[in-house]
């Protein structure tokens, strides 16, 4: 392709595009923030986690340099303070021990909570579900003192590698503890209690969104469900809407659809039917 044909591409492209994609030079960025996570991960779990043969105290004096830089492109390119990096920086920093006793809670909580779990260090080394939460702990502590853009790119990117969505606006107590994850939805301003688990597929989601006068999803507002105390959500099930409230000690079994609030101590089962077993001979 020649120079010419390549600029007539790219002009053609930059037409094509809508004048509200179009980016500044620096914005928040994907790889950068991934290796936010990774930085972090040395930090609280040396020996757990590698990066560039980072130290954690190499690890921890990287961290506060590129996460004060990838802060400052998402301040920028969300109209905000600039200068508010170097603040928000030392706060998400500061907050890195409470991120590891939680982080310990959880562990225990998924340890204790399967059988097939052998130690802690596999929990760590192999769980999915911890590796969803580990990252959702450091993107919520990021959510709550209001850093744009960053805490989303990295909820995301646990999504992509675990099929585990949390979003890190939700509130999520001590010892949670996810079994196997995949196909988990947590949304935005669902709460969570302490020693809650939650099997595969399960869904803290929304009802459909209210709309304005153009049509439009209505941002804001209470959207998911509240789920208290030491609750077990079985597989598949769904829990939705902004009213709903999940007393303490219930348990939601697995393939409910439930758009109710439980009070505490419930116990709620999908209804079994007849199943048919069928010889071969029979179903031809």
């Amino acid at each position: 392709m020649t120079e010419d044909m390549k600029t007539q591409l790219l002009e053609e492209i930059r037409i094509a595009r809508n004048n509200d994609l179009n980016a500044p030079r620096r914005i928040a960025d994907r790889t950068r923030t991934v290796s936010l996570i990774k930085m972090t991960q040395v930090v609280l779990l040396p020996g757990y986690y590698h990066y560039n043969n980072l130290t954690p105290e190499s690890a921890l004096e990287q961290l506060a340099e590129d996460m004060k830089s990838e802060m400052t492109a998402a301040l920028c390119f969300s109209g905000r303070n600039m200068m508010l990096a170097e603040e928000l920086t030392r706060e998400f920093l500061n907050r890195l021990p409470k991120i590891m006793r939680i982080l310990n809670t959880d562990i225990q909580a998924i340890y204790e909570g399967d059988p097939a779990a052998k130690s802690k260090a596999e929990v760590i080394l192999c769980y999915p579900g911890f590796y969803a939460i580990s990252i959702y702990r450091i993107a919520h502590e990021l959510y709550s003192i209001g850093v744009p853009y960053i805490p989303r790119i990295m909820t995301e990117y646990a999504h992509e590698k675990t099929g585990i969505d949390i979003n890190p606006g939700a509130t999520i107590g001590e010892y949670f503890c996810i079994d196997h994850g995949t196909g988990i939805v947590i949304g935005e301003t669902a709460t969570i209690g302490h020693h809650v688990k939650l099997y595969q597929g399960v869904t803290i989601g929304a009802k459909s969104f209210e709309k304005d006068e153009n049509g439009n999803p209505v941002k804001g507002g209470k959207r998911h469900p509240d789920i208290g105390n030491h609750v077990v959500v079985y597989a598949n099930a769904t829990i939705l809407g902004g009213n709903t409230v999940i007393g303490d000690h219930c348990t939601v079994g697995g393939n409910v659809w439930l758009l109710e609030s439980l009070p505490p101590y419930s116990t709620i089962v999908h209804p079994v039917g007849e199943d048919q077993i069928l010889t071969r001979a029979e179903s031809e």
